[in-house]
């Protein structure tokens, strides 16, 4: 993944923005493997609320650095229906940004349509809720250093 994101982004000198809390483990091995400048902030915004079902979208925190005409690349830990990086990517738009790339960790194939899509995808994942590697259950287990399936019949 970070040679893809190499080759499209290394002359843009993006805005990378690691979505929190779950992305942390994700941008903190891909980022060392980003050979060109960048500048790196966060953003943190949630769905889950430490359960395992989705719901409305709640902004914590807002990107501290401007967006307006920067390319900006949206460090992800999964791409599940796609509503949180809709609302980050129109967010993004809104504030000026130039153009928008998603690396996510892991997506999810829910065999539905997605409002957005991941640029750059490390993992395609069943349809079923995980966790480990900064993606959580109940608020914990982000530390994980592997990724785990919860039974179907448990969510």
């Amino acid at each position: 993944m970070a040679r893809e994101i190499t080759s499209a982004l290394a002359g843009s000198f993006p805005l990378v923005l690691c979505v929190m809390r779950g992305a942390i483990i994700f941008a903190g091995q891909l980022l060392p493997q980003l050979r060109f400048p960048l500048e790196f902030d966060y953003l943190d915004l949630t769905r889950y609320r430490n359960t395992t079902r989705g719901g409305e979208i709640s902004w914590r925190v807002t990107p501290g650095t401007a967006v307006a005409g920067r390319t900006v690349l949206v460090l992800d830990d999964i791409l599940d229906q796609g509503h949180t990086l809709a609302e980050v990517r129109a967010k993004l738009l809104a504030a000026g940004a130039g153009r928008v790339f998603y690396a996510a960790l892991t997506e999810k194939d829910t065999g539905r349509a997605k409002p957005v899509r991941a640029d750059f995808v490390g993992l395609r994942m069943p349809d079923r809720y995980v966790f480990g590697c900064g993606m959580d259950i109940g608020g914990l287990w982000r530390n994980l250093p592997d990724i785990y399936a919860v039974k179907e019949d448990n969510c």
